[in-house]
């Protein structure tokens, strides 16, 4: 299985911060707080105008752990240690034929994100998330091939052992383990 590493970009965020009704306390800048979450995925993939197939939402899990360490009041900085489920549902046609296949990948991502508080109950975060691939799952698989022989087949060319090279157009279908 092959991994990759990937720097998937800026992550730009924003919720609720957690809201206790019962106290209300001044946050210090050197209260460290800790925190899990999960929650739900619906990804898809951007093409660049390709017609060939359309693809729809693919719902995944997310789930992570983190520490946010506050710098000021209102802005704090928020390493995470995720795992996520992205991918897409795709359909077309190829040879005449229609088809429809998901797949899902599944990465564990770290983003470092800097955290604005801008009011008690709302905050934003943004920063670079680093994404390594553990798995991806592909439900259908076609594929199309043509092969063209490098060498003839030693034949005489006479007419009981001509001289030929294979040339195949193979299409098969299969499920990726």
């Amino acid at each position: 299985m092959k991994k990759i590493f990937l720097l998937t970009g800026v992550l730009f965020a924003f919720g609720v911060v957690s809201v206790n009704a019962q106290k209300t306390t001044t946050r210090k800048a050197t209260d460290l707080s800790f925190g899990v979450r999960a929650g739900l995925n619906l990804s898809n993939v951007v093409k660049d105008n390709d017609k060939n197939f359309s693809t729809e939402i693919k719902p995944g899990v997310n789930a992570a752990v983190y520490v946010e360490i506050p710098v000021v009041a209102s802005f704090s900085v928020q390493p995470e240690l995720q795992f996520s489920q992205k991918g897409y549902k795709a359909s077309g046609s190829g040879f005449s034929s229609p088809y429809e296949y998901t797949q899902t990948s599944n990465f564990i991502e770290i983003p470092l994100l800097a955290k604005f508080i801008p009011s008690k109950s709302f905050a934003i975060v943004v920063g670079p998330q680093f994404s390594f691939l553990t798995s991806t799952k592909t439900n259908l698989v076609f594929s199309a091939r043509y092969s063209l022989d490098f060498q003839s087949n030693n034949g005489d060319g006479t007419s009981t052992t001509p001289r030929y090279k294979n040339q195949v157009f193979g299409f098969s279908v299969g499920i990726k383990l």
